[in-house]
């Protein structure tokens, strides 16, 4: 088991606790609540099952007390790879009433995130999917593990395990009959590590982002305030629960409210509007392209259950914050939050139009803001500087890393976001841009530093620079400039066979490659990433925007 150290003090336990912000509680003991008071109610769906509250706390108990008998127990960390299936949430409450930790990861990554993720964690238990979307889980995993020595245990959901693998089914099929005698479940300390997400920064290298029950919690109960959402709600989720959307507003927010959740595995605008319709969805949140093809393909499907629709996670162009109150009938809440913080700032019910369309709403209960300058002070209102935050669900720092925790706070505790923004005078914000490298494509994060380490080895490649290209849908795709070696041509159907060879996920690839004699530099010898942004910006203008390879 490896140790988990943070950067919590006591005392930031004692001053979030003595305001409310830290209550104590973890998701699980709200589904027993709710499984006691409701126990017929709709817990969630899925595209092959649904469960009320009674039989997913039923099922929960029997999945935890099989991890227990597979060695599961207090720090003990369950890497979990799956769609938004069923099996997902009761893998994450199970780790909960266990105290285990929950490393959630997107099914798109591939070898090369797993054995980066898996071996830094010491993960002890993974468990994946047969197949998804046609990729064979099991056939990666059976080729990685001998690369994984801390790994004990792989279960495989919705299909056939390879040799030394285990059926999903055999947690509750076997251990639950063994429970006599084994003792209570210990459950989660709300104070401890229970989270490990990993985010691509500017570094090259995966963070992994450590969350308490607590810091987790802490900005569900302000969204839920400010939405008025409550028991009535549906929730219909489309972003991984592998990424910290899905995670607090899919699973956590969910089940804290004791509504139903409406899982969607692969993103369809069709088949989201027919399931708002077939299941009263009344609440989603996701990136900018899901509101985006969800208010221009909705098609005739009767969305009027839908009253509230989050987006964050890429800037959202206000015409079509526009177009989605006209079409959908709902609340459009522009927000803006990280995998370390949540969503930290949002847009309320009632808040006038001008904040709707222009802004990305006012922080939530517990957190803060400030826009600095290059020296750390403050910045008069509607000032463009570096935003800074902190607050009650800021993170608890990166697994292993003290020295990113550090470098990413100021000495008296403020995160820098690496954004660039402006407030308002009523403090409202407004994102401006990205001091960090990083390409964001329809909210997913695209770690330029990895990719151009990779490509740096390419055979032809004497140089690389991979920037964001503007997208009409998806806000960003990456392109990399790349200066040939010597009587070479670099291809964009050569990049993508290369990083394929190297397992990365695809979603990280450059979209298009560009050939260029050399790199505009600073005088400290920098490439000004600003300039090829803007010379790509250009050549899509003449083209009519169109990312050609």
């Amino acid at each position: 088991m490896v140790p988990f150290e943070t950067d919590l003090t006591d005392a930031r336990v004692r001053e979030s606790t003595r305001r409310g912000f830290w209550r104590n509680e973890t998701v699980a003991a709200y589904v027993d609540r709710w499984a006691r008071e409701q126990p017929t109610k709709a817990a969630m769906v899925d595209g092959v099952s649904r469960l009320s509250y009674a039989e997913l706390a039923r099922r929960v108990e029997r999945v935890a007390y099989g991890l227990a008998a597979h060695g599961v127990g207090p720090g003990v960390v369950i890497s979990c790879q799956l769609p938004n299936w069923n099996e997902f949430i009761v893998v994450l409450l199970a780790a909960d009433r266990l105290g285990a930790v929950v490393n959630p990861i997107p099914p798109i990554y591939r070898a090369s995130e797993l054995r980066f993720m898996l071996n830094r964690l010491e993960s002890s238990v993974v468990v994946i999917p047969g197949t998804f979307r046609g990729f064979d889980h099991v056939a990666m995993l059976a080729a990685l593990r001998p690369e994984l020595p801390r790994l004990e245990h792989v279960f495989v959901v919705r299909g056939v395990p390879g040799d030394g693998m285990l059926p999903f089914t055999r947690l509750s099929d076997t251990a639950w009959e063994a429970r006599e005698g084994r003792g209570g479940l210990q459950g989660s300390d709300p104070n401890r590590v229970h989270e490990v997400i990993f985010t691509s920064g500017t570094t090259g290298e995966p963070k992994g982002v450590m969350h308490t029950p607590n810091t987790v919690l802490a900005i569900i109960y302000p969204v839920i305030e400010r939405l008025g959402l409550a028991e009535r709600d549906v929730v219909l989720m489309s972003s991984t629960f592998a990424h910290q959307t899905g995670y607090l507003y899919g699973y956590c927010m969910t089940f804290m409210l004791g509504a139903t959740g409406v899982w969607l595995d692969v993103w369809n605008a069709p088949e989201a509007a027919r399931l708002i319709a077939a299941e009263g969805v009344t609440f989603t949140m996701g990136a900018t392209p899901f509101l985006q093809d969800l208010t221009y393909a909705a098609g005739g499907a009767d969305v009027s259950s839908l009253r509230v629709f989050i987006s964050a996670g890429a800037p959202i162009p206000r015409p079509l914050v526009r177009d989605a109150r006209a079409r959908l009938g709902c609340a459009i809440s522009p927000g803006w939050g990280m995998t370390e913080n949540g969503l930290v700032t949002c847009n309320g019910l009632d808040d006038p139009e001008e904040k709707v369309f222009t802004t990305d709403g006012h922080p939530l209960a517990g957190m803060e803001l400030r826009v600095v300058d290059e020296e750390g002070r403050d910045l008069p209102s509607r000032t463009e500087g570096d935003l800074l935050v902190r607050g009650a669900s800021q993170f608890v720092g990166y697994f292993k890393r003290p020295d990113f925790t550090r470098e990413s706070h100021t000495p008296d505790g403020w995160f820098k976001t690496g954004d660039r923004a402006s407030l308002d005078p009523e403090g409202c914000l407004s994102i401006t841009g990205r001091t960090k490298d990083l390409i964001i494509r329809g909210g997913e994060n695209i770690p330029v530093a990895e990719v151009e380490n990779l490509l740096f080895a390419h055979p032809k490649i004497a140089g690389v620079a991979i920037v964001g290209m503007p997208d009409p849908r998806l806000q960003e795709r990456a392109c990399a400039f790349v200066i040939p070696k010597s009587g070479e041509t670099v291809t964009l159907a050569e990049v993508v066979a290369y990083l394929e060879a190297k397992q990365l996920a695809r979603q990280k690839f450059p979209e298009r490659v560009e050939s260029i004699a050399e790199f505009p530099m600073t005088p400290s010898g920098k490439i000004q990433k600003f300039r090829l942004r803007q010379l790509i910006a250009e050549k899509l203008a003449a083209e009519g925007g169109r990312p050609r390879g």
